[in-house]
């Protein structure tokens, strides 16, 4: 007959066997993820850069199969991308939109006084930075930035520089080069979207722009346009993009622009669900697709989330109203 000590370890065993079987049998928590299809944003025009990056993301995420939901793509670029930030901030609690950020993030309040401002919205991340080309028609006599702006310097005015929107990213760097370069003044042309910009410049419409080189590439590969100059402290590190000079290399003048890449969603959806977004976004961001496509497109990797996102954003700020505040951009 089994002893008190024998029964003891009996019920032991038992109590083990049966929390372990327990503990098998809970299954963690389920990342939040999209119930529904999700709106994806574009502050912008169709065929610019922004436009472009969600464009391509949207069958990615589907490809990749990230999510079971359709990420649907919507251009709202009235008021210089002020209606797509409307229409988002509008929207609060609601966990199936996002929306893809230019840096008109930052210009669009300063410069139209519409009542919005990014901390409005929840940050997810930062997908990747953008530079900046300054581009000629490839028919142009300039071969290079120094010989370009040394003829604008001549007849100040006359040239026509084209870019997306007043009183934003483009315009912004038209401005700084004026300003870098005396005696340099541009007729700046706004157009709708990245995309018309550079057909307008395919069609000798203007002179010259300093389109992303997503917005440009195609036309670049076509002989179409030339690109005279990097927008930035150091040249593009891809192969024949880095053939192309610093602007201060070029003529001597550090100028430099980096445009932002990032996502945002409404004002008050839950933790969960920011945390859904951002996972889900960098995980795109490593997939093989999306870093071909930051290749092909010469975007600057550069993904970031949470509490470094919110202090870069806080920084980029500062810098846009410092330069809209010289380029008497401010309303």
């Amino acid at each position: 007959m089994a002893g008190p000590r024998w029964r003891l370890h009996y019920w032991m065993i038992l109590s083990v066997l049966g929390l372990a079987w327990l503990a098998g049998s809970v299954t963690p928590a389920a990342a939040w993820e999209p119930t529904k299809p999700v709106e994806f944003n574009v502050p912008a025009g169709t065929g610019g850069g922004a436009d472009i990056m969600a464009r391509f993301l949207s069958p990615l995420i589907q490809k990749n199969k990230l999510t079971s939901q359709p990420f649907i793509v919507v251009n709202r670029s009235g008021g210089a991308g002020a209606e797509g930030f409307l229409h988002v901030k509008e929207k609060k609690g609601d966990q199936h939109m996002i929306i893809i950020t230019l840096s008109n993030l930052f210009t669009t309040p300063l410069a139209t006084g519409v009542p919005f401002n990014w901390r409005e919205l929840t940050p997810v991340a930062r997908l990747a930075l953008d530079y900046f080309v300054l581009w000629v028609n490839a028919e142009s006599p300039y071969k290079t930035a120094k010989e370009y702006l040394d003829a604008v310097k001549k007849e100040p005015s006359k040239f026509k520089m084209a870019g997306t929107g007043s009183k934003q990213e483009d315009q912004i760097i038209t401005v700084q080069m004026e300003q870098g370069f005396p005696g340099v003044k541009f007729s700046y042309v706004p157009f709708k979207g990245g995309g018309d910009v550079c057909v307008a410049l395919v069609g000798k419409h203007v002179d010259s722009t300093v389109n992303n080189p997503a917005e440009c590439v195609s036309h670049w590969r076509a002989g179409k346009v030339r690109p005279l100059a990097v927008i930035d402290h150091q040249r593009i590190p891809l192969p024949e993009w880095d053939k192309i000079p610093t602007l201060k290399e070029a003529t001597g003048v550090d100028i430099s622009y980096l445009m932002l890449r990032g996502i945002f969603a409404p004002p008050g959806i839950s933790k969960e669900a920011q945390a859904g977004y951002i996972d889900l976004f960098k995980k795109a961001t490593e997939t093989e697709d999306f870093q071909r496509y930051l290749r092909e497109n010469a975007l600057k990797p550069a993904f970031l989330a949470g509490l470094e996102y919110v202090k870069w954003l806080e920084e980029a700020e500062v810098l846009h109203k410092d330069l809209m505040k010289k380029g008497g951009m401010i309303k």
